[in-house]
């Protein structure tokens, strides 16, 4: 089903950088972006196996909660050598409170001397309407991990992710850079292309 320009949705969620990424990718669109952090909405327990699961768990609480069309993410950054780990736990590797300074130390130490250092990080956009229907929209970006980290931009695993093709790190990129190239962008654009038709 396609929407309108000028709607105001709701992210379901409370990480300041990807409420900024995706309200920089979604203001052209002239959405509105009200973040769940704003509304004062609770972050509902991750209990699906997928990355898909869950983020059609985090939209739907937020369309309920709300009455609004709710955008939701789940991503991570998944290790080849270590069986896709973190996966849909990545955020939780940084602990409480959050520090992907040891989530990244633990990426590093658990891989210790694998030759592989592949890597991607999966996002997937679910959209939930007050109708009751969900779409879903999965994004990837393969690379490789290096060590030690590089680069103070992005956020969570950025430093150590570098993408296919490239030198540098998405830590190293400035943010109109790694957009091109992200995985939330590519989800996001999928989105965009079945929602606006462009």
């Amino acid at each position: 089903m396609a929407i309108s320009d000028g709607e105001t949705w709701v992210l379901a969620s409370h990480n300041a950088g990807k409420i900024k990424e995706l309200r920089d990718i979604l203001a052209p669109r002239g959405i509105a972006l009200k973040s769940a952090v704003e509304l004062d909405l609770p972050e509902p327990e991750e209990t699906e196996p997928t990355f898909e699961g869950n983020a059609a768990l985090k939209a739907r609480a937020a369309c309920e909660a709300t009455g609004l069309t709710c955008l939701a993410d789940d991503s991570g950054l998944s290790v080849d050598a270590l069986d896709g780990a973190p996966g849909i736990y990545s955020a939780r590797w940084a602990g409480e409170p959050r520090d992907f300074g040891r989530a990244m130390q633990r990426v590093h130490d658990e891989l210790g001397e694998a030759a592989d250092r592949t890597a991607r990080f999966v996002s997937v956009i679910a959209l939930a309407r007050p109708d009751g229907s969900i779409s879903r929209y999965r994004g990837e970006v393969a690379g490789t991990i290096i060590w030690p980290p590089r680069g103070k931009g992005g956020f969570g695993y950025d430093p150590v992710f570098c993408p296919a093709g490239e030198r540098r790190t998405f830590g190293e990129m400035a943010p109109e850079e790694k957009r091109q190239l992200s995985h939330r962008a590519r989800a996001l654009a999928a989105m965009i292309a079945a929602e606006f038709g462009s």
